[in-house]
């Protein structure tokens, strides 16, 4: 190792992404590639990670798996879960994001070998964004439907509804004092949004999927337009629109918060949400669904954080920024989980029947049970226009974060060509995925999106995450990865952090994994299981990104030379420009690799052209002390 350190100080390369530092005024911007682009304030980073990770799941998901699997006592295996998986693996994408400058895909300099994880990652977030921007479709079609003075799904009657509909309403007028039978009967907002959005009664199945829906169609046209926007000017631009998508969705929140605990019957909902069952934590499944929902709320793996943290200072300090969004992210689900069971819990009052009975999970929950909730309000309409600009504000941040994903990890690869001309390839690619997501707007697009969301963010995402801990923690090497981070921060991370990286969270993962395949299911909507060739085209999907990751070594190693392991050993080694991308920042071991730095002492080259010794330069001196003790101790082995 030493012999290889050597051969790489007396070939100096000049890094591909180096820029000469421009000023010296100590703004936000001169720590970073200008024509890059970067953060406009420090608030961009952190309210844009809140955004990302505070999404629609919050809503839908985590209070219904709260309520399935222990109620209160489901927060004691969320919250270990979250310390032993969810701020370790965020902590971790942070660091390498904001330490290299790089995008998904450039960021694997740190060992070329294991480029595909970043080209699975892109696969992953490219199908993701499909279809999530077809869910923020169905907000914008719900938010119009709301601007009327009596909303189109409170009564049965209309040309969409069947024999089956039942019109609570009705039954109130009529003083009914027994309560209803619902098992065999379709509310109005059901069959409002299974007949008339969808019309999914003119399609059989996923094979048949019908003509387009045109009013879906233009909505899902809106809704890519509006992100198009939004991240016209990268991070410039969608860094500030954040300020209003990240923060208003709280005081939505809260709105809804006060007027669903003020409701009769809210105690219900509220009793149902949250009592605890501690005889649930005897069972592994709950154990495995809280480190699903904070995977998956967190959005770790999916190369936003990494993206969003390369814009960032090289000194930003990432690692409070990591409990402020990861914490603030928990709070924010449990708020939500008042906020819907409060309503729900009303809305059995109403109906005569139990919590459980009204109580569902994913879009049925966004689209047919609070839709319904919302008509048994005064002033419905207006409740339903909040809930659902609410919505579409927590969707647009995390479909901001998957497109800048994209988008950045392909300009990193084709700086030269492409940054000049980020805005049009920008709109390439939202208008290529606009197209790839008109099937979705069919009226059997519905069953396209359930295979979508089931199987192209599955185990795929699972085996990119699990790899990229362990290349950092093994191939690159702990002690590097902890140095670079003291480099970057000041500290270095403890053993916290230190023992998750290395055995915690991997192992975690890995039972997720297991878990994941064990107990597979086929997918299925409703009452409709999907066919043989969906099901095996759904795997396809998840196993393609995952053989990005051998088809990524074959071509590393192609690209080497000598015997196969000597080509293994150097493609899995970092690139020399691997480090910080501004000069100012390469400070140790990292001055070597930078043009000129032949001089026995580049160290005290570099900080003598910088203006002399900082607390971080001192760092650095602390570094390399480090790396010379350790090799005279290896030399003397």
């Amino acid at each position: 190792m030493k012999n290889i350190r050597q051969q790489h100080l007396r070939k100096p390369v000049t890094p591909e992404l180096l820029v000469s530092p421009s000023s010296q005024d100590g703004d936000l911007g001169s720590e970073c590639p200008e024509d890059r682009g970067n953060w406009t304030g420090r608030l961009d980073f952190l309210l844009s990670c809140i955004g990302y990770c505070v999404g629609l799941g919050n809503v839908w998901r985590f209070p219904y798996r709260a309520y399935t699997n222990g109620g209160g006592a489901f927060l004691v295996p969320y919250f270990i879960m979250l310390a032993i998986c969810g701020i370790p693996i965020f902590f971790m994408e942070l660091s390498l994001g904001q330490f290299s400058s790089l995008g998904p895909l450039a960021v694997w300099k740190i060992s070329p070998l294991f480029k595909g994880v970043g080209m699975g990652t892109i696969l992953i977030v490219s199908l993701v964004a499909i279809y999530y921007n077809m869910i923020i479709a169905y907000v914008l079609f719900y938010l119009f439907a709301s601007l009327t003075s009596d909303l189109p799904w409170q009564h049965c009657g209309n040309w969409w509804n069947t024999d089956l509909c039942l019109d609570h309403h009705v039954i109130k007028a009529g003083n009914t004092t027994f309560p209803v039978n619902i098992t065999n009967t379709v509310s109005p907002s059901e069959e409002y949004w299974s007949r008339y959005v969808l019309h999914i009664q003119g399609s059989s199945g996923i094979g048949d999927p019908g003509r387009i829906r045109w009013n879906l169609c233009l909505c899902l046209l809106l809704s890519w337009t509006i992100v198009y926007l939004c991240i016209l000017k990268g991070v410039k631009s969608s860094g500030k629109v954040v300020y209003f998508t990240a923060t208003f969705p709280y005081l939505i929140l809260v709105m809804l918060l006060i007027r669903g605990v003020t409701l009769e019957g809210a105690w219900k909902g509220i009793r149902f949400y949250l009592t605890p069952q501690f005889d649930h934590l005897l069972s592994s499944k709950v154990w495995i669904e809280a480190a699903l929902q904070i995977f998956y709320s967190l959005g770790v793996g999916f190369g936003g954080l990494l993206t969003f943290a390369s814009y960032n200072t090289f000194h930003q300090n990432i690692y409070r920024d990591t409990f402020i969004v990861t914490l603030g992210n928990a709070i924010t689900s449990i708020l939500a989980g008042f906020a819907i069971f409060s309503v729900l819990g009303y809305m059995s009052q109403e109906l005569g029947v139990p919590v459980n009975q009204v109580a569902k999970a994913g879009p049925g929950l966004a689209f047919v049970v609070y839709p319904q909730a919302m008509t048994m309000l005064p002033l419905s309409p207006f409740w339903s226009f909040l809930f659902f600009f609410m919505l579409l504000t927590l969707g647009l941040d995390s479909q901001f974060a998957f497109m800048e994903t994209i988008v950045t990890a392909v300009t990193d690869e084709f700086p030269y060509y492409l940054r000049p001309k980020k805005a049009s390839f920008s709109a390439v690619i939202c208008i290529a995925l606009f197209l790839m997501g008109l099937i979705l707007t069919t009226e059997g697009g519905m069953y396209w999106l359930v295979l979508l969301d089931d199987y192209s963010a599955g185990f795929g995402l699972m085996v990119v995450v699990i790899t990229t801990c362990l290349v950092v923690t093994r191939v690159y090497g702990m002690k590097r990865f902890c140095r670079d981070v003291h480099m970057m921060l000041g500290f270095k991370p403890g053993p916290y952090f230190r023992a998750c990286w290395m055995v915690l969270s991997p192992a975690t993962m890995m039972a997720l994994l297991v878990y994941n395949i064990i107990k597979y299911q086929p997918s299925e909507y409703g009452s409709y299981r999907f066919p043989t060739w969906a099901e095996v085209l759904g795997i396809l999907m998840g196993v393609l990104s995952c053989l990005m990751i051998p088809m990524g070594m074959v071509v590393a190693v192609l690209r080497e030379e000598g015997t196969l392991w000597e080509r293994v050993q150097q493609a899995s080694r970092p690139t020399m420009d691997w480090g910080p991308s501004l000069e100012e920042n390469r400070t140790g071991m990292y001055v070597a690799s930078l043009a000129g730095s032949q001089s026995p002492k580049p160290l005290m080259v570099h900080m003598r052209k910088y203006g002399g010794i900082t607390s971080y330069e001192n760092t650095a001196i602390e570094v390399d002390r480090e790396m010379e003790e350790e090799e005279e101790e290896e030399s003397m082995m």
